[in-house]
């Protein structure tokens, strides 16, 4: 076996192998070295096995993802993979419990947790892919409409129909070579996750005589799925915002020591068994696990009221995955080998989990823009909320295809509004990004990769027009509070970190937000949510109504919110923030990082300032009327240049080390928070080649 590691100034892994196999296996070994605790973290995620050394916060989880059985789902998916494809991701895991040993020598968690490191499964980097993406078509939404459709009124659902503070989102822009200095096209963006810590994409280069790829990786799943650049061909995705989850309101009894569900013919058997989660310095809990005709059980039981639902009633979940036993993996070892975009668009019909828009571009002018996953045929209305099990009509009847595609005329941007997926989905993010993205670059200007930054770094807040157009026709304000007013009136509209203007409209923002919530038409909406922890950041009213503001502030399908009301609220939240004293502090004072860790800091440290807010192009999201504290923002950025890869660009909040006081765990976030970017190096003589001490 011939493998050779290098490394870029950042430690940025370059990997050489003889034969993709060898490769796969020298990319498992690279993750287990430098992420060994994030991967076997995710890897006790996939099981719910992470109570046993995180403690009884992570109960949560686990008994999520025990009842709705990712790993025994991954373990299917990975049974009907293609032969070829099965023998890679195998070699990928052989790399990992190859490496992972040394890896967790030198990551101090595990020491200070108890946690040994396991061995991996040739199934265990799908039940890790699928353990990030359970939760990314936002099924607990439905919840959220349920409840608002049962509070408020069916009519309301659609004022609520936006991303929320639990759904991912992206931005994506594809720009022609007739638009570009080098006359080749340019593939730029950034893609929008919870900010954790070691990041949730790696950078890195796969070399064989095969293929020879950089972008970001996934640790713990081989190949580069989302963003990559064969030297060839360049692709990227955003989140399509399908809906291809169903819940299902299930009827459960006992007969005979067996559970039974009720479904379109009567009474039929349900799988049923037991497991048992243990759990560091708590008791033992033991978690039933149930699976109808239709799916996984994942809310409710049985026996007695559960989760917030009555005695006897469940939801059920149905998810593509589990049915198909196909997450799409035998699209990975295809993408690596693409040369031009028909090889990508033919790589991705192969693909299912989760719904993507793409975005690729080849050095021979070929263009693509096209969905790409796994989309149920079915009623409109399981789209919309939980439908009954027990009656007709809502059974999946097949799959959406082909999946719709555009051709490229001009710029081209994806961000996750109505578009071309739009089908497909519920809930959308407004058109503020997308649109002031084709604003920004919609000039007489021959783009290049050093111009993106620009453009990754807009801060400009369009969706504050509503809110300041109500304030601009305000009269009878105490004098303090027409300072405020007229100071933000006078404001750009820049949530820059230094602004104290910026600060402000968010403080009047936050204040118009809790009256909102306050106020009869919407106060229902306040009542105790029964679901579990999991779910409240798709049912958090506060952070829904923040989210759907533009849409609140301007709607008429509100009884007792007509605009004289809507303005008089507006009134008093100035008047609240202005007799408090108008903020004076900048931006990033309030808007600072907060890094997820699966092992909390008990000094959290130097959690920096950053510029941008929820719909900026500079998405580093903030929750309106909850928190002005980003916890989901850009987790990397990216400029593929197809006339030179070695002209793209690319950068991480923190860095290519997951190993606290690594000289390489934080080493790009000043350059993440200054919105500049380090060049993808692919000439060999300009990196080291690293021997291992171990």
């Amino acid at each position: 076996m011939s493998i050779t590691v290098y490394r870029d100034p950042w430690g940025i892994p370059h990997l050489r192998a003889d034969s993709a196999h060898e490769l796969a296996f020298a990319q498992g070994c690279n993750a287990a070295r430098d992420r060994a605790w994030q991967i076997e973290v995710e890897r006790h995620r996939a099981l719910g096995t992470t109570a046993a050394f995180l403690g009884p916060d992570a109960i949560g989880w686990d008994r999520f993802a025990r009842r709705v059985r990712l790993a025994d789902t991954a373990k299917r998916c990975f049974a009907r993979l293609g032969s070829e494809t099965a023998a890679w991701v195998s070699r990928y895991v052989d790399g990992v419990n190859a490496g992972l040993a040394a890896g967790a020598r030198k990551a101090p968690e595990f020491a200070a947790t108890g946690l040994v490191p396991g061995r991996w499964e040739p199934w265990t980097p799908l039940a890790i892919w699928l353990t990030h993406h359970i939760l990314f078509a936002g099924f607990p939404a439905k919840l959220w409409r349920w409840a608002v459709a049962e509070r408020i009124g069916p009519e309301a659902v659609g004022l609520f129909a936006t991303d929320g503070p639990g759904t991912l989102g992206s931005n994506g822009w594809l720009i022609p070579g007739d638009r570009t200095a080098t006359g080749a096209a340019l593939i730029a963006g950034d893609p929008h996750r919870l900010i954790e810590e070691p990041g949730v994409y790696q950078q890195i280069r796969l070399s064989c005589p095969e293929f020879d790829v950089a972008g970001f990786a996934v640790p713990g799943v081989p190949g580069i799925p989302h963003f990559g650049h064969t030297g060839r061909v360049a692709w990227a995705i955003t989140n399509a915002m399908s809906d291809y989850q169903d819940l299902y309101r299930e009827r459960l009894r006992r007969r005979a020591g067996r559970v039974e569900a009720l479904g379109p013919d009567g009474w039929r058997p349900a799988e049923a068994h037991v497991e048992i989660i243990e759990v560091a310095g708590g008791d033992r809990i033991e978690v039933e696990v149930i699976e109808t005709e239709r799916g996984p059980v994942v809310l409710g039981g049985p026996d007695d009221a559960q989760d917030g639902l009555p005695p006897g009633e469940a939801l059920s979940l149905r998810y593509p995955p589990r049915v198909r036993h196909d997450l799409g993996f035998d699209a990975l070892p295809a993408l690596l080998r693409a040369a031009t975009v028909a090889d990508v668009d033919r790589a991705l019909d192969r693909w299912a989990e989760p719904v993507n828009v793409v975005l690729a571009a080849d050095t021979a002018g070929g263009l693509l823009h096209r969905v790409a996953g796994a989309v149920p045929i079915r009623d409109p209305e399981n789209r919309l909320w939980p439908v009954p099990a027990w009656e007709r009509g809502y059974e999946w009847s097949g799959w959406h295809a082909p999946m719709p595609r555009r051709p490229v005329r001009g710029i081209t941007v994806m961000a996750n509004e109505r578009g071309i997926s739009e089908p497909f989905g519920v809930e959308f993010s407004p058109r503020y990004r997308a649109d002031r993205i084709r604003y920004l670059l919609d000039r007489p200007v021959a783009w290049s990769a050093e111009d993106m930054a620009a453009v990754h770094m807009d801060t400009h807040l369009a969706s504050a027009g509503p809110l300041l157009d109500l304030l601009a026709g305000l009269g009878g304000l105490s004098e303090p509070a027409a300072r405020l007013r007229d100071r933000l009136l006078a404001w750009d509209r820049r949530m820059e970190a230094a602004s104290t203007d910026a600060t402000a409209y968010a403080a009047v923002r936050a204040a118009v937000v809790r009256r909102l919530a306050a106020h009869p038409a919407l106060a229902r909406l306040g009542e105790p949510v029964p679901y579990p922890p999991l779910f409240r950041p798709w049912l958090e009213p506060l952070a829904r109504i923040g989210y759907a503001l533009e849409t609140l502030l301007t709607t008429d399908r509100l009884p007792g919110l007509d605009r004289d009301a809507v303005a008089e609220l507006v009134r008093a939240a100035v008047e609240e923030v202005a007799a408090a004293g108008s903020p004076s502090v900048p931006w990033g004072e309030a808007h600072r990082i907060a890094p997820w860790r699966a092992l909390p800091d008990p000094e959290p440290g130097d959690r920096p300032g950053v510029s941008g807010d929820h719909e900026c192009v500079l998405c580093t999201s903030s929750v309106p009327g909850v928190t002005d504290t980003c916890a989901r923002g850009p987790v990397a950025r990216y400029v593929w240049d197809l006339a030179r890869r070695e002209n793209s660009r690319w950068v991480v909040p923190f860095g290519a080390s997951g190993v606290p006081g690594h000289p390489h765990q934080r080493d790009q976030l000043p350059l993440w928070l200054r919105g500049e970017l380090i060049p993808v190096l692919t000439d060999w003589d300009r990196l080291t080649e690293e021997r291992y001490d171990d």
